[in-house]
């Protein structure tokens, strides 16, 4: 079954919604993403020189190349130089990693070094919920703290706790620690590792870090943290109980809060198709779009709810020749790191993944997502959209949703709500 059938324009209401076949897609309103789009006050310099960094940090930006901010930059660099703790909230794909790390190494670079210590004792931390996040975030502090200096250590999970003791010994004197709660808390209570030293510490991927799995984790880290230390909160959205966690170790009326236009919006630069389908459809369908999509047209993540339906669509995909990875949280933390490296490098252009590949994860290579299984929440459908159209992806990108139960019809309605939103 190709994508024929009814077509519907943005913030229409389909007719005959339950009848298999029908669908609806939200056209692009704008080529551009809206963390590239210029600053709306005309004249004036938005350069990072302007935002307040220094020669150095410039300088090594240029050679990335990196030579004009995104607007959650030019928002957040400021602020975050001023000091003082934040919550810095944008949409997915908009150079959050830099906004933070940015002010984060301007700060590093004017204290003087502090000499050396065991156990370590490191100037500054970002915490991220998976080894996956913190391997990519090492990899971007390590290419721009290099040209200026600064070095950067990571920790994380699934490699067993004689391997963290090597890494810290391996670097002892690293300005910047990037780890997972898992593996920093092990440490911390095999006294491997101190914190009274930070100057800021950064909470990325926030509600990711504040669900119940890592919650008492974080608790633990911020229960050693020195109140004087500047916190950066950080994600493209944020938990309900985000206020009463932080109000256990913080003032809230200290914080300043930094967000972006597009936030929490249907990014208006990525083509969203709804394709109402049946289970046992799918399959055929997903085949179909994979063929349609070639080689030549950039790479492409499917979507499960869960790893059972991602291992099942792997040997769909292997009976027809079609090679592929697999991506899901049941597989061990070294596993999923080689895995999602190998799709980074352009190795494969086929990944199957649960959720665990829609938050942070560096997708500028993705040219098309499918929603396989439609998602459960909105900010889920967010946070799976968000990985295309990315700052630095050669196209805008589209996004194919199949939807199959009533409850993701559900969920549409409240997708074409926004949309309407968006249009008025």
């Amino acid at each position: 079954m190709g994508l024929g059938g009814r077509e519907h324009g943005e913030g229409t209401e389909p007719t005959h919604r339950r009848s298999c076949g029908d669908y609806f897609q939200l056209e692009r309103s704008q080529e551009q993403a809206p963390a590239l789009q210029p600053p709306r006050a005309a004249g004036g310099d938005s350069s990072f020189r302007a935002l307040g960094l220094g020669p150095a940090l410039v300088s090594a930006l240029q050679s990335l190349p990196i030579t004009q901010p995104t607007a959650v930059q030019r928002r957040a660099i400021p602020a975050l130089l001023r000091g003082g703790n934040a919550l810095c909230a944008a949409e997915t794909g908009s150079g959050k990693t830099l906004a933070y790390l940015l002010p984060l190494f301007q700060k590093l670079l004017s204290r003087p070094l502090l000499g050396p210590a065991w156990p370590p004792c490191p100037r500054s931390l970002v915490l991220l919920p998976s080894r996956e996040l913190a391997e990519q975030v090492r990899s971007v502090a390590s290419s721009l703290g290099h040209s200026v200096g600064l070095r950067v250590q990571e920790i994380g999970g699934g490699r067993g706790m004689a391997s963290v003791k090597n890494q810290l010994r391996s670097d002892p004197d690293a300005d910047l620690l990037v780890s997972t709660p898992g593996a920093l808390c092990k440490a911390l209570r095999k006294r491997m590792v101190r914190l009274e030293r930070l100057c800021c510490l950064v909470l990325d991927e926030a509600d990711t870090l504040l669900d119940p799995t890592f919650l008492d984790l974080v608790e633990e880290v911020l229960m050693q943290w020195n109140t004087k230390t500047q916190l950066v909160v950080v994600g493209a959205t944020f938990p309900e109980g985000l206020g009463q966690f932080l109000s256990k170790v913080t003032n809230l009326g200290h914080f300043t809060t930094l967000t972006s236009q597009s936030l929490h919006h249907l990014l208006p630069h990525v083509q969203q198709k709804f394709i109402r389908i049946k289970g046992s459809d799918k399959a055929s369908e997903l085949l179909q779009l994979i063929k349609d999509q070639g080689r030549s047209n950039g790479a492409l993540l499917i979507f499960c709810n869960n790893a059972s339906t991602v291992n099942w669509l792997g040997y769909i995909l292997d009976d027809h020749k079609i090679k592929h990875l697999r991506l899901q949280g049941q597989m061990p933390a070294a596993m999923r790191a080689g895995i999602f490296n190998t799709f980074q490098k352009g190795q494969r252009d086929v990944l199957i993944c649960t959720d665990l590949a829609s938050r942070g994860l560096d997708t500028s290579r993705v040219a098309l997502v499918v929603n396989y299984d439609f998602p459960s929440t909105l900010q889920d459908y967010l946070h799976r959209v968000g990985r295309v159209g990315r700052v630095g992806s050669k196209v805008p990108g589209t996004v194919v949703s199949f939807v199959t139960h009533r409850w993701d019809v559900d969920l549409v309605r409240k997708i074409e709500t926004a949309a309407r939103r968006r249009t008025n």
